[in-house]
Order: C-alpha cells, then sequence, then structure tokens
C-alpha cells in the first residue's frame, strides 16, 4: 500500500490521507473518515498553540488523547449518551487492513451525530482567560464573581461559560442567552446541565488520583433524538489539569496539558502572526511525558 501518512523528524505522526477511505474533515488534531453509518477518528500527533498547528508533533499525543477519551466514554457513560462505538479498529471490515498498525491505539469508530456548533466549557478555578477576564472586569464571560479572587483560586462554584465553535482561529465566550438563540432554550439548558454534572463527576474522580482539574471544554450532538457526547472528553487538550500537590494561588500552577509549549513559545521571538518555529527536543520530549502521566495517573492504564 502506498505511505498515505507524513510523520515528522520525532515519528510524530503530522498527517493521515488514507485514500481508501472517504475523508470527512480534518482539524487541528484529528482526521475524520466516513464508514458509512459511522466515523472513523484518527488523533494525530499534531499539537497547536495560540491558534497555529505547530510544524513539529508530539510523539503518541495522539494515542493518549484517543485512549484517554476511551477510557472517559466508558467512566461517563451512566452520566449522558455518547458516540464511542469500539477502538478496536482491527475487527472492523470496512478498515483497510493496510491501516491497521498505523490506526492502532490511535482511532475510535464513533457513531454519527449533529453537532451543536458550541463549545459547552465549565470553569471550576479562576485561571487563563477567565482569569484575565475576571481582571479586567471582575466578571467571567459576563458572570458576575466577587471581589478580590486570586488567580488560580477556586471559584465559590463551577461557572458554565459556552463559546461558539471557530473552524479556525479562537473560540468566542458567549453568553447563555446567545447560546440558547443558537440551539434552543430546552437544549441550551440540558447542554448546561449535562456539563456541569460531567465536569463534576471528572473532577471528582481526577482529585482521588491527585489531579485537579481547573476547567474543561465538551461538545455534544444529536444522534438518534438523542443529546450525545462527541469528540474527545476530558484530555490535556481540553482540559487543564493542575498536579495537586504542586497546587498554589496567585501563580499559573504547573499542567499536564499543552501549557509548557505554550510557556516555550512565550520565549521565543515568534510574533504569533507568521508560521510558527519547530520545537527543540526537549520541549516534545517533556511535552510527551506530561501527556504519558495524564493518561496513567486518570486512568490507571499505560499507553497501548
Amino acid at each position: 500500500m502506498r505511505r498515505e501518512w507524513t510523520t515528522d523528524a520525532n515519528g510524530a505522526l503530522i498527517e493521515t490521507r488514507l485514500t481508501d477511505l472517504a475523508l470527512v474533515s480534518r482539524g487541528k488534531v484529528r482526521d475524520i473518515y466516513d464508514l458509512g453509518e459511522h466515523l472513523l477518528i484518527v488523533t494525530t500527533d499534531r499539537i497547536s498553540a495560540f491558534d497555529w498547528v505547530l510544524p513539529t508533533g508530539i510523539p503518541d499525543k495522539g494515542k493518549v488523547l484517543n485512549q484517554l477519551s476511551e477510557f472517559w466514554f466508558g467512566f461517563l457513560r451512566d452520566a449522558t449518551p455518547n458516540h464511542y462505538a469500539s477502538i478496536a479498529v482491527r475487527e472492523d471490515r470496512r478498515v483497510p487492513a493496510g491501516y491497521h498498525d498505523l490506526l492502532s491505539g490511535r482511532a475510535m469508530i464513533v457513531v454519527k451525530a449533529e453537532v451543536f456548533a458550541v463549545e459547552c466549557v465549565v470553569r471550576g478555578y479562576l485561571a487563563g482567560s477567565g482569569w484575565s477576564d475576571y481582571r479586567k472586569t471582575g466578571a467571567v464571560s459576563g458572570i458576575p464573581l466577587p471581589p478580590g479572587l486570586r488567580q488560580a483560586q477556586r471559584l465559590p462554584a463551577p461557572l458554565f461559560t459556552p463559546a461558539t465553535k471557530a473552524t479556525s482561529g479562537h473560540d468566542e465566550n458567549i453568553s447563555f442567552a446567545v447560546m440558547a438563540t443558537l440551539v434552543g432554550e430546552e437544549t441550551a439548558a440540558a447542554l448546561r446541565r449535562l456539563s456541569m454534572e460531567i465536569y463534576q463527576k471528572g473532577a471528582a474522580h481526577a482529585e482521588g488520583r491527585g489531579i485537579i482539574l481547573a476547567d474543561t471544554k465538551f461538545e455534544f450532538g444529536l444522534h438518534a433524538g438523542q443529546i450525545t457526547l462527541v469528540d474527545e472528553v476530558l484530555t490535556p487538550d481540553s482540559s487543564r489539569f493542575w498536579p495537586k500537590d504542586q497546587y498554589t494561588i496567585d501563580q499559573s500552577p504547573p499542567s499536564f496539558d499543552k501549557q509548557f509549549v505554550r510557556d516555550y513559545l512565550e520565549t521565543t521571538s515568534w510574533d504569533k502572526n507568521s508560521p510558527p518555529p519547530p520545537l527543540p527536543p526537549e520541549v516534545v520530549s517533556r511535552t510527551r511525558e506530561k501527556y504519558l502521566e495524564a493518561l496513567q495517573r486518570l486512568s490507571g492504564r499505560e499507553l497501548r
């Protein structure tokens, strides 16, 4: 079979071109193919920062995201329906055998859903753009908060702060009222309730593993008339995870997500308006270690 994928010098999978399957879409990280009644989601090792996909991938990152999502879909199955069908691509006759080795551990077969055009963000701590917003306005996404809160402080109660989904560039925070105009009031209320329940369940599990779930985002769609959790869930790409034993307020705690990459890029001369520079080997290696540790601590599993 022709070589239908690209890897970088570190062996990271940068792009797939599986010509025996129909490509549906290519996102910042995932390549999605049509399997008829299902979709095949291939999670590459691409990594993005500041709205740019970097030229350097993180080896095994895609496998971590895929296998951690598989764990969470199982863990959360009593909380909400989700789109997960199988991770066993070798057993699916629709996936050509020549792709099995490439896809093993990094691909997921899911049911098709009509995805809502909103990101469902839940914030439990004052960090990132939420902290920036609070310092300027005393509120987060228009939700007023008590004065005197500090960076990385736990919020009095988790906040639901939806955003529009951007195909490129930044997602834009919106109010719940605007969200209701996009998806309908009843659906918006259901998405908010489900998001808060999933966050609280995930945060409790993570805390038992020594990890703080500071904030996260979910995506939902409609499948067979039911609201269904889709995409990835509670991964280092979609969430801000902090080690509990290193947590402190008044600073941004160390994290298991790609903040390590962002911090490195901030030390370079990159202007964020032109193609980004490659990552040095030590940043690639350390970022890979952080993703692997997140998988092991949260799921109790080693990389497969």
